[in-house]
Order: C-alpha cells, then sequence, then structure tokens
C-alpha cells in the first residue's frame, strides 16, 4: 500500500477557532478537546477576548482570524469553525479567502431546522447577549427576519462568567440560566418547535433544555458533528453480506 503525505498534522479534519479567554471550559464547550468524538487542531486567535467579540462586533479582528485559519489550513485541516456564533460576521470572507469550507456559526442552523418543522412552527435562538446580537449577525448566517431571540444576560452566573472571562464558573448557576432564558423563550413564542444554541459554551446545558422544554436543541456540538460527518466520512465493509 502507498499513502501520500502532504499535510503537517494528519488524523484531524476540523480546525477550530478559538478566542483567548480563560474562563472553564467544561465537557461539551467546543474548547475542551473531550467534547469530540473526533481529533480537532485548535488555533487561539490573540487578542480576540469574549468581550471584545461578542460586545463589540469583533472590530479590528478580521485579519487576526483570517491569519489563524490559514495556519490551521497549512497544518493540514480540510474545514474550519470558529468557537464563538457571533463570528457569523466573518462567514462569508473566511470562506471566500479559504480552500475549504467554513461553518463560522452555529447560527447558520436556523435555516435550516425550520424546514425539519411543521406548519406554523419555527425554531428559537438562546444566546449569551441578545443585546449586542445584531441584525447584521442574524443575516450573515441567514436567520430568517424575525426569528424569536432569547438571551441568558437576565441570569446570575452564565453571561457574566463568560462575556467577563473569570477564572471561575457555578456550572449548577450557570445550568439555571440557561434552562430559565429557554423556558422564557418557549412561554413568550407558542409556536416554537426547537431552539437553536448560539453560543457553544451553553452545549453542556442541551440535554438540561431538552428536559424542561421538551424541543429539539440544536448546539454548535450538532452543528460541527455534521460539518465533520462530510470531511470525514465513515467507511463501510462493503465486501460484506447483507
Amino acid at each position: 500500500m502507498r499513502v501520500r503525505g502532504g499535510k503537517a498534522i494528519s488524523g484531524a479534519a476540523l480546525g477550530i477557532l478559538m478566542l483567548e479567554a480563560r474562563f472553564p471550559r467544561i465537557p461539551g464547550d467546543t474548547g475542551n478537546a473531550r467534547t469530540w468524538p473526533f481529533p480537532v487542531h485548535y488555533k487561539v486567535v490573540r487578542d480576540a477576548t469574549p468581550d471584545r467579540v461578542v460586545r463589540k462586533g469583533a472590530q479590528g479582528l478580521y485579519g487576526k482570524f483570517l491569519e489563524a485559519a490559514r495556519e490551521l489550513v497549512a497544518d493540514g485541516v480540510d474545514g474550519i469553525t470558529t468557537n464563538c456564533g457571533f463570528l457569523s460576521l466573518f462567514q462569508d470572507d473566511l470562506a471566500a479567502a479559504l480552500p475549504v469550507p467554513v461553518a463560522t456559526s452555529s447560527l447558520m442552523q436556523v435555516a435550516l431546522v425550520n424546514r425539519l418543522l411543521g406548519p406554523n412552527k419555527r425554531a428559537g435562538v438562546l444566546t449569551i447577549s441578545a443585546s449586542t446580537l445584531t441584525p447584521e449577525h442574524l443575516s450573515k448566517a441567514g436567520v430568517p427576519e424575525g426569528t424569536p431571540i432569547g438571551g441568558t444576560e437576565g441570569g446570575k452566573e452564565f453571561t457574566r462568567a463568560i462575556l467577563g472571562n473569570e477564572l471561575e464558573l457555578d456550572v449548577a448557576a450557570a445550568r439555571r440560566d440557561n434552562v430559565e432564558a429557554a423556558q422564557a423563550l418557549h412561554a413568550a413564542h407558542p409556536d416554537l418547535a426547537a431552539i437553536v444554541l448560539e453560543c457553544t459554551n451553553m452545549t453542556p446545558y442541551a440535554a438540561d433544555i431538552r428536559a424542561a422544554t421538551g424541543l429539539p436543541v440544536f448546539s454548535h456540538e450538532t452543528f460541527v458533528t455534521w460539518f465533520h460527518a462530510a470531511l470525514v466520512p465513515r467507511t463501510y465493509d462493503t465486501g460484506s453480506a447483507v
């Protein structure tokens, strides 16, 4: 058997652009490598803090993200994602600039999820910062106008600890913030039939949200697992009898 090289790193098809942060990344978080059932390759984008990306529109950071993405591609990845849904702002530009497919934001699932639902039903978005999730963020991700938006800013722990980039996180309190925000979103919109989690740090609470609301929950994990399946399709023993 002959094999072909050309990659500095092999076996990790997915590259993840990471914000520069210090808050705890628990299992389920995109930045925790134990979240993924497949190898991933990380690249931290220096100066891209949670506050700067989420609250300040990632101003002046595109060049840093592009440089980091190009380094990931040069190292051998076959696709790029990020660890912040607010980076939908860079989706079109990164996709145009890179030779591999790009999936910046979990928000890109919303339009597809709507297609899965019956008449007079729709998906809603749960975000870490509803006050700074702008129409531009949504349109860049293809989110339909009028999509219901809920956020965790009214909670005591999750938004404060993550966007404040704190060293400690009360996981139980963060879970309550996410569940209560999802319940409030559902109560405000009876036609809601699914929830899409914008924030990649919300995935650890997806099962709790599902249990509390009864709705399907789509996260960055569901998005990236789907994306990765196209980069590394399963192989099958086609020589075996049916």
